[in-house]
């Protein structure tokens, strides 16, 4: 995370540990029903930044450091 950039730790803790993974699957949850989407940053072919978006705790890969939440685009009809 880089400081002053916008991100905001929510949660964070070890899914490996059964208290940690119930309550990380809660606060993604959560998240989802506030509306936002969610996606797992990587780094693809040739050092380039990419994110697949996840739609359910289990589609989070175990080894994933970090998920990121943002809001939906406005508009439409």
């Amino acid at each position: 995370m880089k400081p002053g950039h916008g991100e905001v730790l929510i949660a964070e803790g070890d899914v490996e540990r059964a208290e940690d993974e119930q309550r990380l699957i809660e606060e993604f949850r959560r998240q989802l029903d506030a509306g936002l989407w969610a996606a797992v940053p990587y780094t693809g072919s040739a050092g380039r930044r990419q994110a697949h978006m996840v739609r359910a705790f289990g589609d989070i890969p175990r080894d994933a450091e970090r998920v990121i939440f943002f809001p939906r685009a406005a508009g439409g009809r």
